[in-house]
């Protein structure tokens, strides 16, 4: 069995593999003839499609401040939801929550190393 350590090196390795792999793409790309020319096309009708979302949010303002308070809404119930969770878990109590249909779900824990 690999420790820790091992893995998480082994991953740093593939990731810079990946990085690398990448990069070589990008250039072959960025080489390429037809490949300049149809990024200007993309970019030209990227800036057409920005102006017309633009001018439909224009009408729709009310309804796109509703939309940005539900967000905002859904992000602090979430933490609430995931803080809860935790502490009955602590407490030693089973969680589990359920949907209209009755679907049950239960909660999933991850790890993540951030650097210090």
């Amino acid at each position: 069995m690999a420790t820790i350590q091992e893995i998480f090196i082994r991953i740093g390795e593939t990731k810079k593999k990946q990085k690398d792999i990448r990069a070589a793409y990008k250039d072959a790309l960025a080489t390429s003839l037809e490949y300049q020319e149809l990024t200007d096309k993309l970019k030209t009708l990227r800036e057409k499609k920005k102006q017309i979302e633009g001018s439909v949010k224009q009408q729709f303002s009310s309804e796109l401040t509703k939309l940005d308070d539900f967000a905002i809404d859904l992000a602090s119930d979430q933490e609430l939801l995931n803080d809860a969770a935790l502490t009955t878990l602590m407490k030693g109590e089973t969680v589990e929550v359920m949907d209209e249909y009755e679907n049950k779900y239960e909660p999933v824990f991850s790890v993540k190393f951030k650097k210090s």
